[in-house]
């Protein structure tokens, strides 16, 4: 049975941030995950993992300045020093929270960079922190995204980034598989999941249109669920979602699948 984390970025967003912990937990949920953790002291967030009993599924690398409408790092020419520096920030946290998996966002091509320098860029960014998280025994994951919600971000398809993983030539690359993104940019989930499940140890799901909980929009989120329980995928599915009307409201869907109290 697929498992399931809360993503405290978008999820119990009626309450503060660090209170949400708790309001996963009292949900059901044994994991969460969310965009950063580098606004918060490591020990005040293991505190709250631990006084929850939570495990710390995902986080991403430092992306710049967020507020700005900066999404990543990795494909800006112009940022290989900072980006190179944000690899110790990501594994500092994660080592601390006990977080074995962190996505590295691409970002958004410059004006006037080709795609060939960008993606160059990407490979060799990847080619830089791949052997640093691997020493420090997290794995690496990159993420496509659609490009309604985020124009111009590098990487929009699983094939694009199976490529890129390639050209990397590390085992310590993966695919995070945002089934909302894919559904928009590709379709075809079922197929393409199980062709590349040995590359995918994350998910995220968002139903589409909207972006809000399975059962509001076009994806057969029954049929996925078993689908992917059928190939035994052992990883955490994130529920990357904004709720509809409050996360409380909009957790029937998830009865069925969280551990028994």
């Amino acid at each position: 049975m697929p498992k399931f984390c809360a993503n405290l970025t978008l999820m119990f967003n009626e309450v503060p941030f660090l209170d949400r912990f708790r309001a996963a937990r009292e949900a059901g949920f044994k994991g969460v995950e969310y965009l950063f953790p580098y606004g918060y002291p490591k020990s005040q967030l293991l505190d709250r993992l631990r006084e929850n009993g939570l495990a710390q599924v995902l986080h991403n690398m430092p992306a710049g300045d967020w507020d700005k409408g900066e999404r990543g790092l990795g494909c800006l020419p112009g940022r290989v020093g900072e980006f190179q520096a944000s690899v110790g920030a990501a594994i500092a946290y994660a080592t601390a929270l006990g977080c074995t998996q962190v996505n590295c966002l691409a970002g958004i091509a410059p004006a006037g960079v080709d795609r060939d320098s960008a993606q160059q860029t990407f490979i060799d960014n990847l080619r830089f922190a791949a052997p640093r998280f691997k020493a420090a025994g997290i794995k690496l994951l990159i993420e496509a995204i659609n490009t309604r919600d985020i124009p111009g971000f590098f990487l929009n398809t699983t094939r694009q980034a199976v490529g890129i993983i390639e050209a990397v030539g590390s085992d310590n690359v993966f695919v995070q598989y945002d089934i909302y993104h894919m559904q928009i940019m590709e379709g075809d989930l079922a197929p393409t999941i199980e062709a590349n499940l040995a590359r995918i140890p994350h998910m995220q799901l968002a139903d589409t249109p909207g972006r809000h909980e399975p059962g509001t929009g076009e994806i057969n989120y029954p049929f996925l669920f078993d689908f992917i329980d059928r190939l035994g995928y052992g990883g955490w599915i994130g529920c990357e979602y904004r709720p509809k009307t409050s996360t409380l409201e909009g957790l029937g869907w998830i009865r069925p699948y969280l551990p028994k109290p």
